[in-house]
């Protein structure tokens, strides 16, 4: 089945380039040159698109602005491009919602790989399961995560990350085990990436101060989530 990237670029050469490249290797292809394009192209179809190739610097809207509007409606995955080699930019990015994030000027067929590993990490559609711990939910058809009645947006990792701790409620996942599940065996990056996401996901989950802790590091060597340490 073709899958429809939604790139985000005003940069006429490399919209030409980035189309050709994508369209060669079957995917189809929407194209906003700003930011308030981009999230009306998405307000009306975002149904079809599968992933968002968004750069940070745009007119009207920069990239940030149109992350955090798409993150309001859903966890496509999305990745950033930008033409600054700044740590701040990529935590920023990685913060507000993105899934990876590729510097300029970058090789084509690494965006494409990077794009391949995101499609392949994303859930597929599956039965309605609702799982749940304390007033923690996670709806699997609607992707929604409430705590109590207030929704949590996650990126489509933290999503995933989330689903694999409820998989097995309880259980201490070592960091590898982790990886090989959210990430995939093929991932060759550092594996305290897992330190870094499990802290966005508290900062989202366990940020309630009224409300108990559900993710947990136990005994020092993975993570779990469960009521009580």
């Amino acid at each position: 089945m073709t899958k429809t990237i939604l790139l985000v670029e005003d940069e006429a050469a490399l919209v030409e380039s980035l189309s050709t490249e994508f369209e060669f290797e079957n995917y189809q292809v929407l194209v906003a040159r700003d930011g308030l394009s981009a999230v009306q192209i998405f307000s009306e179809r975002s149904t079809e698109i599968d992933i968002i190739i968004l750069d940070w610097m745009l007119p009207k809207l920069d990239g940030l602005g149109v992350l955090r509007r798409i993150r309001n409606a859903s966890n496509v995955p999305v990745i950033m491009l930008t033409a600054r080699d700044y740590s701040g930019d990529k935590v920023a990015g990685l913060l507000g919602g993105a899934d990876d994030y590729v510097t300029k000027p970058f090789d084509t067929e690494e965006l494409l790989a990077r794009i391949q590993v995101a499609l392949r990490h994303q859930v597929a559609e599956e039965p309605q399961q609702i799982f749940a711990i304390d007033d923690l939910t996670l709806d699997t058809q609607r992707r929604q995560v409430k705590r109590g009645d207030h929704n949590i947006q996650l990126t489509q990792r933290e999503y995933n990350l989330l689903k694999a701790l409820f998989d097995d409620v309880g259980k201490t996942f070592t960091r590898d085990e982790l990886l090989d599940v959210v990430w995939g065996v093929d991932f060759d990056g550092e594996p305290n990436i897992v330190d870094v996401y499990i802290r966005y996901l508290r900062n989202k989950i366990d940020s309630f101060p009224d409300k108990p802790k559900l993710i947990h590091t136990t005994r020092g060597i993975g993570y779990a989530l469960l009521l009580n340490e």
